[in-house]
């Protein structure tokens, strides 16, 4: 979820960064160049009061001029701005450089004709850092209401580009740290809510796997996940208790059961003492009786598994394995069935008993359904951090929708009603590896029969 919520949040954050810093960034080259405008409009100005001076003098009127000409050229050297003073015909009352006239198109010649009218002329267009361009201010020299001249200043901007310039990568740093900070407060804020979740996940996890004990510290998060957090608690609470009361009641009458149907076996043993030897109905009634039995023994084993807790111990599986498997070769060869074990000496953190109690239910399984001739395969593995054992048998296997079923308490496949068994034997294997961390999976074989998968984890639980 994180992986989803995080670029969400970056990219909410980018947005609002830019939405902020394009803006100002606009906003500080506006200011840069009107700066620079205002000082031109004060120049423009002060030489259009000497243009005037000069315009009303009756005598000494070179000198006026040669004064203006001298004002303009020291203004033109210490700033590097052109400046001119041009009367309505363009003919310069003064300028600097010499050679410098009154612009004859564009912003210039523009700025020159709202001066003839009279005013200033309009601001310039902004002159961005990456743009080259000159910043024109022309203002009217006025006579008796007339406009009898134009002051006219031609300004480079070099270094106000600069100053713009420089203005942006601090804006561009700082949003850079911003967004280096929103990167981070996101991380935090998104792990902050989202442990919770993914504390209640394993949780819920653990509980479906049977980890029933699984419960989720309400001590972080939001309050709203707290909540969740302890209504989920209550919710495990009451389901631990339900299966609880459940468990009990199974091994309760499966214990109480199994007197009566002792007696029940021992009078029908009484009784056939009675009948003549070999009869039919006795023999089914002692085959229904003894199946009654298994299944009552099946439910007991399975209620106590669900109810005792797993005592995980460093193993080597391949020796348990190995122990296992000898264990049912008599069988097997009695059935006339191959039984192999491969595999590498391997340890993993398992309960040696309920291991070999699940194995010895997976090797029973596989002995039923395989054929005499055929082989049933038993494989030690590792893969990172599980150690597999896996038992593939040479029976008939099972459908793709059997497969799915395969494991459920008291299911058995239609094709496989004959053959003896309870139907909970996987259900108990299932039970007694989840206790210990590990699982069983199921898969077709190879070539053909069923695989089944046994994993048990390799690092200690409390690592």
């Amino acid at each position: 979820m994180r992986t989803r919520l995080l670029p969400l949040l970056i990219i909410l954050m980018a947005a609002i960064l830019l939405a902020l810093g394009f803006p100002l960034a606009v906003s500080l080259a506006n200011a840069q160049q009107q700066q620079v405008v205002v000082d031109r409009i004060d120049d423009t100005a002060r030489v259009a009061a000497l243009a005037q001076f000069v315009a009303e003098g009756r005598s000494g009127t070179d000198e006026r001029r040669e004064m203006l000409e001298s004002e303009l050229t020291r203004y033109h050297d210490v700033y590097g701005i052109r400046a001119g003073v041009f009367y309505r015909d363009n003919e310069a009352m003064a300028r600097a450089p010499k050679t410098w006239s009154v612009p004859v198109d564009g912003e210039g010649r523009k700025a020159f004709g709202e001066a003839l009218l009279g005013r200033r002329s309009d601001d310039p267009p902004q002159v961005w850092p990456l743009q080259r361009g000159r910043l024109i201010v022309a203002s009217p020299v006025v006579r008796d209401g007339d406009v009898i001249a134009v002051v006219v200043t031609d300004s480079p901007t070099e270094q106000m580009r600069a100053r713009i310039l420089r203005g942006w990568l601090i804006i561009i740093a700082g949003e850079v740290v911003a967004m280096l900070v929103a990167v981070g407060a996101a991380f935090r804020l998104t792990g902050w809510v989202l442990l919770p979740v993914r504390v209640l996940d394993a949780a819920t996890h653990g509980i479906a796997t049977g980890r029933m004990k699984s419960r989720v510290a309400a001590a972080g998060g939001p309050p709203e996940l707290r909540r969740l957090a302890r209504s989920f608690n209550e919710m495990a609470d009451n389901v631990e208790d339900v299966l609880e009361q459940q468990r009990a009641f199974v091994a309760d009458a499966s214990h109480q059961l199994r007197n009566p149907l002792a007696a029940l076996l021992l009078r029908i043993e009484l009784l056939a003492l009675e009948l003549p030897e070999g009869n039919e109905e006795i023999a089914s009634v002692r085959t229904e009786g003894k199946r009654l039995g298994q299944v009552l023994d099946d439910l007991l084993d399975l209620a106590l598994a669900e109810h005792a807790a797993a005592d995980l111990r460093l193993t080597d599986i391949g020796e348990l394995t190995a122990e296992r498997v000898a264990a049912w070769r008599a069988v097997a060869d009695e059935k006339g069935v191959r039984l192999t074990e491969h595999g590498a000496h391997v340890t993993a953190w398992a309960d040696p008993v309920a291991l070999s109690s699940a194995l010895d239910a997976v090797v029973d399984n596989a002995l039923k359904f395989t054929p005499a001739g055929e082989e049933v395969v038993v494989t030690v593995g590792r893969g990172g951090e599980t150690c597999t054992i896996v038992v593939n048998d040479g029976g008939p296997g099972l459908a793709d929708d059997e497969l799915a079923r395969i494991g459920d308490r008291f299911w058995r496949s239609n094709r496989h009603q004959n053959v003896k068994g309870s139907g909970l034997g996987l259900s108990i294997s299932r039970v007694l590896l989840t206790a210990g961390g590990g699982s069983i999976a199921y898969a077709h074989g190879e070539p053909r029969g069923l695989r089944v998968t046994l994993t048990v984890p390799r690092m200690s639980p409390q690592a």
